[in-house]
């Protein structure tokens, strides 16, 4: 996915980071299109990552091409900002809304905040380029990648 800034800039997205709960499932539940459409978009490969909280996430994604990454209950915060380092942090987009969120949207090259059903935390929320109101809005941003411009220049 590549983002055309009017200001000659050029951001190359090859990997999108999800949080688990309350960013793309509820009480371990994925939201319902959440999967169908993500599997739509190309050029990018589809992360998830989660302390499995509810012990749903394999269950859940086990019919996707989604690469899950389980984290430590204790260091979940460093957990997910090491696998958003190990991918190139310049070609991430990360989406999340808790408070061990906050380092992966910060070292993306744009982090989206979440705030949906479960609202968001202010950690994650100033670490952020963006923050939308629900996953809907977020996969919009990434069906038409037209949408982030606005956010993004300067």
């Amino acid at each position: 996915m590549i983002i055309d800034i009017p200001n000659g800039e050029k951001i190359s997205i090859k990997y999108l980071v999800f949080d688990y709960n309350g960013t793309i499932a509820y009480d371990g539940i994925v939201i319902s299109d959440f999967i169908e459409r993500v599997s739509k978009l190309n050029n990018v490969e589809i992360y998830v990552t989660t302390a499995d909280t509810y012990g749903t996430v394999r269950e859940q994604l086990k019919e996707s091409n989604i690469s899950l990454s389980i984290i430590s209950k204790e260091n979940g915060s460093k957990d997910k900002e090491g696998l958003v380092k190990s991918l190139g942090p310049e070609n991430v987009m990360a989406f999340g809304n808790g408070s061990n969120d906050r380092l992966m949207l910060k070292v993306a090259r744009i982090g989206v905040c979440i705030i949906g059903g479960e609202g968001a935390s202010v950690k994650a929320l100033v670490e952020s380029d963006f923050v939308v109101n629900s996953l809907d809005e977020a996969l919009m941003l990434l069906e038409d990648p037209k949408r982030l411009i606005a956010g993004l220049r300067e």
